[in-house]
């Protein structure tokens, strides 16, 4: 079962920026961008998915934002499935965050969709839908393959993003959002991508800690539109191309260098890493 992480590290909070002083999102107003961002998103597949590595047919669970559900997210898996990959949607309805029927019917699903492929999951979330992403891998890691994770706030404490009332409303009919996430420390590889530009969260607190087969990327655009982003898609289906049990980091191919304003290659260096 799921379990929310609250602990504490006044130490990590301090070296990490989610203190006192820690980063603010850009003004939610600026989300306004998503618009004109769904005009590029067609084309954009297209170049993404003509640029992509070829690679085997993977089962991915594909998890909603905060407060969305799965037609949020039709666009992603539609791009996955041309790719020849096996997507899942969640079917819960809104995710409302770590609430019971959440946690329980997430895992109930995942053991449901590993045996049915007979192989780990990969798992793409996009905001809250990576958080949740990263708990399953820290709860069920023998199911999970990698975790790619969108926008997803790493480490957040209570206040630091630009939705606090929607946060009030979900944790007064469902759960409330504990005062200090930390999911940084996963066991399986993982994809941070983030955005300077989040008008949600912080773009930089959705950035984890550098690690062998932990990377960051990032990327340019909204946070609701990180789900229909031709970026995003990109590195995407060039994770799910790698090997089962090999990793390396994310290298775009030199034409589409500039949709990524600044690579973190967090790991090492890019050979391929037993997992």
């Amino acid at each position: 079962m799921l379990q929310r992480n609250e602990r504490r590290d006044p130490e990590a909070d301090r070296a990490t920026g989610n203190g006192a002083d820690a980063p603010r999102a850009w003004p939610l107003a600026a989300e306004a961008l998503t618009i004109p961002e769904f005009l590029v998103t067609g084309p954009g597949a297209v170049l993404a998915a003509l640029a992509a590595p070829p690679g085997g047919a993977r089962p991915v669970l594909v998890l909603p934002g905060f407060v969305t559900g799965d037609v949020t997210t039709l666009a992603l898996r539609a791009f996955l499935r041309s790719l020849g990959h096996r997507p899942a949607g969640w079917v819960l309805g809104l995710n409302v965050g770590v609430a019971d029927h959440i946690a329980g019917g997430l895992d109930r699903l995942l053991v449901e969709l590993a045996h049915r492929h007979g192989s780990t999951i990969d798992i793409v979330g996009w905001s809250a839908g990576g958080l949740l992403g990263r708990l399953l891998a820290q709860h069920r890691t023998e199911l999970v393959g990698q975790v790619i994770s969108l926008g997803s706030p790493i480490r957040l404490r209570t206040g630091d993003s630009n939705i606090g009332p929607l946060e009030a409303i979900a944790g007064e009919l469902f759960v409330p959002t504990p005062p200090h996430i930390d999911v940084d420390d996963i066991p399986v590889p993982s994809t941070a991508i983030w955005t300077s530009q989040d008008g949600v969260v912080p773009g930089a607190l959705c950035r984890q800690t550098p690690g062998p087969i932990a990377e960051t990327v990032q990327v340019r655009g909204t946070h609701c539109g990180l789900a229909n982003n031709p970026s995003v898609m990109y590195v995407v289906a060039d994770r799910l191309a790698q090997r089962p049990g090999e990793w390396r980091p994310f290298t775009p191919r030199r034409a589409l260098r500039w949709w990524y304003p600044s690579l973190e290659q967090e790991a090492p260096d890019a050979s391929a890493h037993a997992v």
